[in-house]
């Protein structure tokens, strides 16, 4: 239909979109049982809980992003086939191999090393700021870290799926991954046992996701049986020096969004860490609803940069920006009527979370940094990372500015810092990258003259 068309909504993008609906679903079903079921001071410590647990960015080290497009880039010379066979050129196959190799092996050592540091440091940051507290963190805490991991290592395999040409079939599998996701978040708050919710929800993303593994076994097998003779990926000069910038970008994404909980923990207390972290996770779930339009076509900007087919990458990701702003432009104003709402006729619920002003200065700065990612995700496929000192600097004010604000200003100076630092600096900065590095990788491509025609 042709208001399908003006959205961009194909297949791949409803998958992706229902599922970050059924997220946000979900998630507005938890917060209410939150709510019901959790005191403010374990709410606080349940938000904390799942922030700490988002540090597994440090061990993925950026890694799914770049073995996506490693992929994708190969298997424009590659045909795949249901029963896993894959036929083309042979160079092109051996280095789709060696990449998958590479990964289990890397995403094994990170799984096992992430269990034995994360569990430990949690354990010091709970004891340490929250020692009178009479919550039993404890048993949670252990079951999310170990969770956590074995959700890190299957990540990359649902990656390279994706680059290797399985979109929509990815996009169905996290459909699934997110009803899970709801129904054990809620069995464990409705039994009594919230402080557990968030290892169950991995449990449950785990679940889905192996299930949509063992599904195409028979391909990942193959590769991974497939004898390299020595012509696979060069790690040290064709991956490294992309992964270890994308690895410092994200967990730099990690400082820029998720570390007031824990400051505001520290800094303030638990009730103010969770009110903080319930009005996060809207925020976050509308990045992540807007970004559907854009994380669906990673791989394909993957693809039309190995064909060279830059004119169409153009076209596409403007209308892919364009559309994805407008979305969270509409859910903006629906989440600002809806807090306004619950203010007037719930407001023991909306005690829970951060005033109407303290959301529009969230839904301001979460905007910035959605119109970054869409920037960063386009550049990132030409398998460069040109966000590296950019993601520093914001970080760096992002967690200086909310420590200095925090303590005196609790959520107020936190909320503050945000907007300050995206709309401030990452915006304007990102902008400017995005011209200068698009403008040097198609002359670098032998392409100046559409780099002229764009740029003027």
């Amino acid at each position: 239909m042709k208001w399908l068309k003006v959205l961009g909504l194909d297949r791949a993008i409803a998958y992706t979109f229902l599922a970050r609906v059924t997220g946000i679903l979900g998630s507005a079903g938890t917060v209410l049982l939150i709510a019901k079921r959790l005191t403010p001071v374990e709410q606080g410590f349940y938000y904390t809980l799942l922030s700490l647990v988002s540090l597994q960015l440090v061990f993925e080290l950026g890694f799914s992003f770049v073995l996506q497009q490693m992929a994708a880039h190969e298997c424009v010379r590659l045909t795949m086939h249901p029963d896993g066979l894959v036929e083309g050129e042979r160079g092109a196959l051996l280095r789709l191999a060696s990449v998958l190799q590479l990964t289990v092996r890397w995403y094994t050592a990170a799984a096992v090393l992430m269990a034995g540091l994360l569990t430990p440091a949690g354990f010091y940051f709970f004891q340490t700021h929250a020692a009178g507290a009479r919550v039993h963190w404890q048993a949670p805490w252990i079951l999310a870290s170990l969770a956590s991991s074995l959700g890190l290592w299957a990540t990359p395999l649902y990656s390279f799926l994706e680059g290797c040409g399985e979109v929509r079939a990815v996009a169905a599998m996290r459909f699934r991954q997110s009803i899970a996701a709801a129904v054990m978040a809620w069995t464990a708050l409705l039994l009594h046992h919230g402080l557990y919710a968030p290892a169950l929800v991995i449990v449950g993303q785990s679940g889905a996701g192996m299930w949509f593994v063992l599904a195409r076994w028979r391909l990942l097998r193959n590769l991974l049986h497939l004898a390299i003779e020595g012509r696979g990926v060069d790690w040290m000069r064709e991956v490294w020096p992309f992964q270890w910038r994308i690895a410092v970008s994200w967990l730099c994404t990690y400082f820029s969004s998720q570390v007031f909980i824990p400051i505001l923990f520290a800094a303030r207390g638990a009730v103010e860490a969770g009110q903080m972290g319930m009005s996060l996770s809207v925020t976050g779930y509308m990045i992540v609803l807007a970004l559907a339009w854009n994380s669906t076509k990673a791989t394909p900007f993957g693809q039309m940069i190995a064909r060279r087919e830059y004119a169409a990458l153009d076209r596409l990701f403007r209308r892919t920006l364009a559309q994805s702003m407008a979305v969270y432009l509409a859910l903006g104003v629906t989440v600002l009527a809806t807090v306004a709402a619950l203010g007037e006729y719930f407001p023991g619920l909306a005690a829970r979370m951060l005033p109407l002003t303290g959301f529009l200065l969230l839904i301001a700065a979460a905007g910035a940094n959605t119109a970054v990612q869409n920037m960063a995700t386009l550049l990132r496929s030409f398998k460069r990372e040109p966000f590296l000192l950019q993601s520093i600097a914001v970080a760096a004010c992002t967690v200086g500015l909310a420590w200095l604000t925090a303590r005196q200003w609790g959520a107020a100076g936190a909320e503050w810092s945000y907007v300050a630092a995206m709309c401030g600096i990452a915006l304007p900065s990102a902008a400017a990258i995005y011209t200068r590095s698009r403008r040097a990788y198609l002359e670098l491509n032998g392409l100046p003259q559409l780099a002229e025609r764009n740029a003027a």
